[in-house]
């Protein structure tokens, strides 16, 4: 019987893929053998590390308790504003007809002429309340020289009334009749004498009442010609020549730029804390540094709706670059003071307390701290067994706790 070629040719082909699976799984099993090996070498070295490690110590840095500045602060930004501005318009209405500075004049208080209200319809004023002021002094005048005809009159009626009056009383000399025309005329010029008086009276109201018109158009008149109301800087012109102005219009608006004050807004929460002529801003504007100031006002009020208030501080002749416009960095400075301090680092929760470590004869022993004020890394100690001779532990101490043996070392080693 003859073998069937096929069947020949797959035997050796099966043999060797048998071969090769084997070897994989003795290759696999020295493998895991050699691995075992090794962790277990590795855990006797690392027990025999800790081991060693916990008879000599955990290393431990230490670092001693100082006396230090803490303040309790709030970075924000402000802007600067003009201490002093004024949004100049015309006093009258009128056509603006010239304008005599541009923007970034400097200008002075009471002197510099700003700009010009058309004027010629109150000049025409002016002059015809000066006629009209001349016709009611020659009204007055005329009153009072009426007047004093009149009281020579009188005076002469009265001699005669007295004397005609003895006359009938005594001698009977004259008639009744005679007497009583006497009388009437002398009663007559009486009541002349109370009109010419009044008068006199109503022309010098009438003078009066034409002065006070007459010094209204020239006030009005005046009021044509504008001039800086403080000293300053021109830093807007709204108005060209030619354009109507009109009251509370404004024209040109001047900054005196030798005074601003720097403006703020805080959150409410802090508006106890700060108080004017005491609390202290730091202002800084890019590289200018202007150290610090007191603030100066705090608003009245707080914004219902944002919850913020308003604070400012001023600065007198700000140093070039300074404008207002320009934005501050502003530290407020809400609580300072000197007080004992450790390293920030150093402070840990345990069992819910803030604590410390100390370290006394190679031991670890943990001190329980009240806080105050955290500032550049340092938080102030205001509680617990601590002075400026108490060394803290500063690195090493989240590996240790109360009877931890330690081994001091210093820093970098």
């Amino acid at each position: 019987m003859t073998d069937n070629p096929k069947n020949s040719a797959k035997s050796p082909i099966t043999h060797r893929m048998v071969m090769s699976v084997i070897a994989l799984v003795v290759i696999a099993i020295l493998g895991t053998g050699v691995y075992l090996v090794y962790n277990y070498i590795q855990n006797r070295q690392d027990s025999a590390s800790e081991q060693l490690s916990e008879d000599r110590g955990v290393p431990v840095v230490m670092t001693l308790a100082a006396v230090r500045d803490f303040e309790r602060s709030l970075v924000l930004q402000g802007n600067v504003e003009a201490k002093n501005f004024a949004m100049v318009s015309p006093r009258i209405p009128g056509t603006v007809e010239a304008i005599f500075v541009d923007e970034g004049d400097v200008v002075t208080a009471n002197e510099t002429i700003l700009f010009q209200i058309d004027a010629a319809n109150l000049r025409e004023n002016v002059e015809i309340r000066r006629h009209d002021l001349m016709v009611a002094q020659c009204a007055k005048r005329q009153a009072e020289a009426n007047l004093e005809k009149t009281r020579a009159d009188l005076h002469k009626a009265e001699l005669d009334y007295n004397r005609f009056k003895r006359l009938y009383e005594d001698k009977k000399a004259i008639t009744a009749d005679a007497f009583e025309q006497q009388e009437s005329r002398y009663r007559q010029l009486v009541a002349a004498e109370k009109l010419a008086q009044a008068q006199v009276d109503l022309a010098a109201a009438q003078e009066g009442q034409t002065e006070a018109a007459l010094a209204i158009v020239k006030k009005d008149l005046a009021d044509t010609t504008i001039y800086a109301p403080i000293s300053g800087k021109v830093s807007q012109r709204l108005r060209e020549p030619g354009e109507m102005g009109s009251i509370g219009q404004t024209v040109v608006r001047i900054d005196d730029t030798s005074l601003v004050e720097v403006a703020a807004f805080l959150p409410a929460r802090y508006y106890s804390s700060v108080i004017p002529g005491q609390t202290i801003m730091k202002i800084r504007f890019g590289d200018i540094d202007l150290g610090q100031t007191t603030l100066t006002y705090k608003s009245p009020t707080i914004h219902p709706k944002l919850r913020t208030f308003e604070i400012k501080c001023f600065l007198e002749n700000p140093p070039e670059g300074i404008a207002p416009g320009a934005m501050a960095q502003i530290v407020v400075v809400l609580e300072a003071r000197e007080g004992l301090g450790v390293p920030s680092a150093a402070i840990q929760q345990r069992g819910g307390q803030n604590v410390v470590f100390t370290v006394k004869d190679d031991i670890a022993h943990q001190v329980t701290v009240e806080l105050g004020i955290e500032m550049d890394g340092w938080t102030e100690i205001r509680g617990g067994q601590v002075n400026e001779e108490t060394a803290i532990v500063t690195m090493g101490q989240y590996m240790i706790e109360e009877g931890t043996r330690v081994v001091v070392q210093k820093e970098g080693q």
